[in-house]
């Protein structure tokens, strides 16, 4: 696959970029665990995040921030898997360093995307930031391959993990019951019943028991 191509205004001249509620880009990629393939996941959720760039100090700090909740992912039945155009001997020495400096062991496979084929399928490379390393890039896909959610942080910023939980709690909440999760939503409050789609439903809403501000706005306990 080709290298991202950027052209005289600045732009991406790459492949479209992944688009929520479509199937993930399928790959077979070498890492810090052998040869990995996306359908290897089949079953399971995914995140898949990308980082600019090995020893650095900031994906240092989240490297050990994903560690820290790999347990807590996998009681949600969510596998780890990160990303960026280092080599793979640069991938074991780093996570090496990692675990004899800070006492952390990571525990996940990455990625070693030299030459950039899962990186530019993702849409992880954001010429305006860098023309050679991966931005911030997280992607939910569930069991069945779809992606979920996206986030995309600049080179400076790290990612929060407990925000990542609590969005993949969400996504699972609303995949069982059929819900909406309101702003800062948290496991165990309230969850938003979908608007009725006719007069008629608008008018039965108001006598079901739920808790309306109006009619199209309900939440109700799970």
């Amino acid at each position: 696959m080709e290298e991202v191509k950027v052209n005289q205004n600045g732009q991406c001249e790459c492949a479209s970029l992944p688009r929520l509620g479509s199937p993930a880009p399928k790959f077979e990629a070498v890492t810090t665990m052998g040869v990995v393939k996306l359908e290897d996941f089949k079953g399971s959720w995914l995140l898949l995040f990308s980082h600019p760039a090995d020893f650095t100090p900031v994906c240092t700090t989240e490297f050990m921030a994903f560690a820290e909740i790999q347990d807590t992912l996998r009681e949600r039945n969510v596998e780890l898997m990160g990303l960026s155009i280092d080599s793979v001997y640069s991938h074991i020495a780093w996570v090496r360093n990692v675990q004899e400096k800070t006492g952390v062991k990571i525990n996940f496979p990455i990625i070693a995307d030299l030459n950039k084929e899962v990186a530019t399928l993702y849409g992880m490379i954001m010429p305006g930031e860098s023309k050679t390393e991966t931005s911030r890039c997280v992607f939910v896909i569930d069991p069945e391959g779809i992606i979920r959610a996206m986030i995309y942080y600049p080179l400076t910023t790290g990612r929060n993990t407990q925000e990542i939980i609590r969005l993949i709690d969400a996504l699972q909440t609303s995949d069982k019951h059929g819900v909406a999760t309101p702003a800062n939503w948290q496991p165990g409050e309230q969850v938003i019943v979908s608007p009725p789609s006719t007069a008629e439903m608008a008018e039965e809403r108001v006598g079901q028991g739920y808790q309306c501000v109006d009619w199209y706005f309900c939440k109700k306990d799970l």
